[in-house]
């Protein structure tokens, strides 16, 4: 018997929203939002620079900074369209790089759930990516340190390290390598996913998501 051919991915990992649970008051206005999103732009390791080189390229379209870090929240419509034209361009053109985003509705989640945001989001991750993981021999997932999902050490690691083995019976091994978002463009890059999806869901702002929307796999919990 031939063995399989082994392969391996890149995960790039980010999200938008925040984990707070305060809805007295508006969004933005001293309330917390209403959705919670989760992104990953998920690609084979041979395919692991292009993420990076889609977001140079939007950086040098537009002339901004390469030294100055560009998120979602702070571009314009049109830098924002752009974005996610391009995502689409780079998915379309690469039928193997797969678009993930979870997105939670915050209001609907219970309170003993609400009292350890992390196993929330460790869950989230789960239910998005377990799956694409397991089809892989060696995944390394990129998240952004300064993100609450690292606040636990290593449990989202050894968390999901453990659904594959003992769940999934997969043999995939997991490589969590954290960078700085400013630092690495393909977080950069699942950061303006994020955005594009937390848009639809939170400001029903449909533009961009619906760019994306036939080359992305959804997943919607608590709604």
């Amino acid at each position: 018997m031939v063995p399989p051919i082994s392969n391996s991915a890149f995960i790039y990992l980010d999200e938008a929203g925040d984990l707070g649970w305060k809805f007295s008051a508006p969004y933005r206005n001293g309330g917390s939002s209403r959705f919670l999103t989760i992104s990953a732009i998920c690609t084979p390791e041979t395919k692991s620079h292009l993420p990076k080189r889609i977001v140079r390229n939007i950086y040098r379209h537009f002339g901004w900074s390469p030294s100055v870090e560009h998120k979602w929240n702070s571009l314009d419509s049109t830098e924002r369209t752009f974005c996610a034209t391009e995502l689409r361009k780079l998915c379309d053109s690469n039928p193997d790089i797969i678009l993930h985003a979870i997105v939670v509705k915050k209001h609907n989640v219970l309170a003993h759930i609400q009292a350890d945001s992390n196993k929330l989001y460790n869950y989230m991750v789960r239910l998005a990516l377990i799956k694409r993981m397991a089809k892989h021999d060696v995944v390394t997932m990129i998240p952004d340190p300064r993100s609450i999902k690292v606040r636990s050490g290593n449990s989202l690691h050894d968390y999901l390290q453990t659904v594959l083995w003992f769940e999934e019976k997969a043999s995939t091994n997991l490589l969590t390598c954290p960078q700085d978002s400013a630092m690495c463009k393909g977080i950069q890059l699942a950061d303006f996913l994020a955005g594009m999806v937390q848009a639809y869901f939170e400001d029903n702002v449909s533009r961009d998501f619906m760019t994306i929307q036939a080359r992305l796999n959804l997943n919607r919990l608590f709604f």
